[in-house]
């Protein structure tokens, strides 16, 4: 990942946005992860994390589902269904990729990069039960539930 460039007058392109701020997550977007940093470490992938965003309400395939907010610089993502908890973050585009700096309940720091999945548009929902939430997004499905988050491509 590189910094933009500035453009005329030292001004930052547009769609990017100056460290510390932040922008809010797309509408509707099927993400999957294409690395972690945990703590300042490297950037790593040991396993497919596929995330959906279907307007105010997301689902995770690590196994946590529920809403979003944005309170101007930061994104919060309230957990409702599965792993208990929030993080918070700030995102900003590089390219075609979501780079998302963060918080986790825990308190620990991480950094995630997201590229957009195809098949992406079309229906989009959100469909929740006592113990269970399910979110799709075009050809996207991911159900969570209290054991685990799954996805599946239709």
């Amino acid at each position: 990942m590189t910094a933009p460039e500035p453009g005329p007058a030292g001004r930052v392109p547009a769609g990017h946005v100056p460290a510390g701020s932040g922008i809010p997550v797309p509408e509707q977007g099927a993400w999957l992860r294409r690395g972690i940093s945990r703590g300042g470490g490297p950037l790593v992938e040991d396993r497919e994390v596929v995330w959906l965003q279907a307007g105010s309400y997301y689902a995770d395939s690590r196994g946590f589902a529920g809403t979003t907010s944005f309170d101007g610089s930061h994104v919060h993502f309230h957990h409702l269904t599965g792993e208990p908890g929030e993080d918070a973050g700030t995102f900003r585009w590089d390219g075609a990729n979501l780079v998302e700096r963060g918080t986790n309940p825990d308190g620990s720091t991480f950094l995630e990069i997201w590229t957009p999945l195809p098949a992406a548009d079309g229906a989009c929902g959100s469909w929740s039960g006592p113990d269970h939430h399910v979110v799709r997004v075009g050809s996207h499905v991911v159900h969570v539930d209290s054991r685990a988050g799954t996805y599946w491509r239709l």
